[in-house]
């Protein structure tokens, strides 16, 4: 009989099935079956797929599980499968990672408990994709083999984009970091972007859109949208970019419930207007697919090294940064990015974190 497992405080919370796929690499199907007929228990008693494991359980699995569950007996159709990637999920402790991606860590600006806060470089994915391997999520199970749990990133980043990222080193962080992007209260993400042009409002100024994806899959673009899905841009009069402007937040989310698209909300404030380029800040309200590209772009002002959505070529990439995150506590981390030359950033032009309990959301 193998060996029982004990649940760890990092990876206390998660569903049984979660857990097994972490622990032992088996296909979901596989998990299922040996808990339904009493391969698997919890403290010697039955359980349910997804009956959640607490710190200090006991759980008991089929010999075979260990050894590399795609291949035990009453795997079936699903042998040689790969687990799906669940959250904090991946292959045994043990295995192998490529060499070239443990020898490029990622950088770590800060921490806090069941957290890291990790300085993600511009041209780097956050998850694997088609063409590219080299991801966040690759570099952390190289860095961090044989956690317990593996650490996860609670959020995205485009890939051109650098900046802070948030990633849990514990299921329970993750599953609050994820509640409160959801709930959209408590963390704020802050944004630092050179944009082509002067901008023309001297004040912050909050943006509401709808946004929606539009194209075919491999060449979509995100497109700001009227209610009948049509594309349009701010410079048209009237319509519902007025509408948008004026409107509170219960009157915007009322008109748009029946129509196209997602309610995208950002604020952004001035740091240092130019005829040619101009810094902004951006502060995220919604978390929408390239939201700030796309809300900057469509009122004439797209990024820097932005081509996708019409910016300047820049030697430099594209200039979009996160560059501060404050949680729900009030903790704050910021990192500045590392471009140069007419585009270097001085801390001391950003204003001060706002605090999350101020932030009204719009």
């Amino acid at each position: 009989m193998a060996e029982p497992l004990v649940v760890t405080a990092a990876e206390a919370g998660q569903k049984l099935v979660q857990y097994l796929q972490r622990r032992c690499g088996a296909p979901q199907s596989a998990i299922q079956r040996w808990v339904r007929t009493g391969q698997v228990r919890i403290n010697g008693g039955r359980c349910k797929p997804f009956d959640r494991v607490a710190e200090g359980d006991v759980v008991r699995v089929p010999p075979f599980a260990l050894a590399g569950g795609v291949h035990a007996p009453d795997a079936g159709a699903d042998a040689g499968r790969e687990a799906p990637a669940e959250a904090g999920g991946g292959k045994e402790r043990g295995s192998a990672p490529r060499p070239e991606l443990r020898e490029s860590p990622l950088p770590v600006v800060g921490r806090a408990e069941g957290l890291l806060v990790l300085l993600k470089p511009a041209g780097l994915a956050v998850q694997p994709g088609t063409g590219h391997d080299d991801c966040v999520t690759a570099r952390l199970a190289a860095q961090y083999a044989g956690a317990d749990f593996l650490p996860t990133p609670a959020h995205r980043l485009d890939r051109d984009t650098s900046g802070l990222l948030l990633v849990a080193t514990s299921y329970a962080r993750l599953r609050a970091l994820s509640d409160a992007f959801a709930a959209r209260e408590g963390l704020v993400k802050e944004y630092l972007a050179w944009v082509a042009g002067r901008w023309p409002h001297a004040e912050a100024l909050t943006l509401r859109d709808r946004l929606e994806k539009q194209g075919e899959p491999g060449r979509q673009k995100v497109r700001r949208v009227d209610g009948d899905g049509a594309a349009f841009r701010a410079a048209r009069p009237g319509g519902h970019a007025a509408i948008f402007a004026a409107c509170d937040e219960g009157a915007v989310h009322a008109a748009c419930d029946d129509v196209a698209g997602r309610h995208a909300a950002c604020t952004v404030t001035p740091l240092r207007p130019g005829d040619a380029a101009s810094l902004l800040l951006v502060r995220l309200h919604t978390g929408r697919t390239h939201q700030i590209r796309v809300q900057l772009s469509e009122r004439g002002h797209p990024i820097m090294g932005d081509r996708k959505y019409g910016g300047p070529a820049c030697g430099q990439g594209m200039l979009l940064h996160a560059v501060r995150l404050t949680l729900p506590d009030g903790e704050c981390f910021t990192a500045l990015p590392d471009w140069s030359g007419r585009w270097k950033v001085d801390g001391g032009e950003l204003p001060d974190a706002p605090a999350p309990a101020d932030i009204a959301q719009p």
